[in-house]
């Protein structure tokens, strides 16, 4: 099925995510993207780019997709209950007068997006803990894994911490439980990470120190501290040295997930930072699950609490 629409002259020289947005609702810029990468969308029988400014009568067509029901499911928000806001707020670390930390939950996405409503933005919205202002999230962290998560007080504070990420002056731990025995004991990964833009081929350099904390024939436990940020950094590099993280369902091989359950056993364990030359040191205690496969696995962490 193919919808076809022309462009008036009121949007003329239009931005064509603007055009988009004006014709067919609130719709959102992942998406809108994914669609032109994939073909599902062409002007003029041609692939183009969100930025492509569209003209006087330029042909529209749109092939074999229901935006409608996208565009109703985006409208709905999320309103977390009182039961998940304290549920949540009793995960905080640290509350002081610019920002909090807390010890965020697997399967919680930091902010809402097409594939989750339940998000810390919304929840921490309507807490008492930010009454008078509202949370600035300053970085990332998937929604599946688990761990040290900070969220800003204040537009000040949002832009100085959102800098010292962007500047790598922020030091993060992540520890991962993975299928295998890693042969090397330490040293880092230098990798050339694949990525896509508007179908655009880009690669990335990726580097991470590590560090084997226990291990035997079958698994292991490895400390991760990333150089660089890339998207799934860590999963992707463990991926392709053969050993996927249990639980990882994009990045993984037959064996990691086999008798797992399905949490991802990845966890943002500490993050160390200064701020007006004070120290900043925090610490998140790992999940039951990973504390349950570590026993499982015969693999030992002596921080284990």
């Amino acid at each position: 099925m193919i919808k076809r629409f022309i462009v008036d002259s009121t949007c003329n020289n239009m931005r064509f995510d603007r055009w988009f947005r004006n014709k067919l609702g609130k719709i959102p810029q992942g998406l809108i993207e994914k669609t032109l990468r994939t073909g599902k969308i062409k002007i003029n029988k041609k692939k183009v780019k969100s930025s492509f400014k569209v003209k006087t009568n330029d042909k529209v067509d749109i092939f074999n997709f229901n935006f409608k029901e996208i565009v109703i499911q985006k409208n709905i928000k999320f309103t977390p209950t009182n039961e998940i806001i304290k549920a949540n707020e009793e995960l905080i670390i640290d509350n002081n007068k610019d920002f909090i930390v807390l010890n965020k939950s697997a399967g919680i996405s930091v902010q809402g997006g097409t594939k989750s409503k339940k998000n810390l933005v919304d929840i921490f919205t309507k807490s008492e803990i930010f009454q008078g202002t509202k949370p600035y999230s300053v970085h990332r962290l998937d929604k599946d894994t688990s761990g040290v998560f900070i969220m800003a007080k204040n537009r000040e504070t949002a832009q100085l911490l959102t800098s010292l990420f962007r500047l790598r002056k922020v030091y993060k731990t992540y520890l991962a439980i993975c299928n295998g025995e890693i042969e090397k004991n330490s040293g880092e990964w230098n990798d050339e990470l694949i990525r896509y833009d508007n179908g655009k081929k880009i690669i990335e350099k990726a580097k991470t120190i590590f560090k084997v904390i226990d291990k035997n024939s079958n698994s292991s436990l490895v400390e991760m501290k990333p150089i660089t940020g890339r998207k799934h950094q860590l999963r992707k590099q463990l991926f392709s040295i053969g050993h996927s993280i249990y639980g990882d369902q994009k990045y993984k091989s037959s064996s990691s997930i086999k008798g797992i359950n399905k949490n991802l056993m990845l966890h943002s364990y500490q993050i160390r930072f200064m701020i007006k030359d004070k120290k900043y040191t925090y610490k998140a205690l790992l999940p039951d699950y990973f504390k349950k496969l570590l026993k499982t696995k015969r693999l030992n962490f002596v921080n284990l609490k």
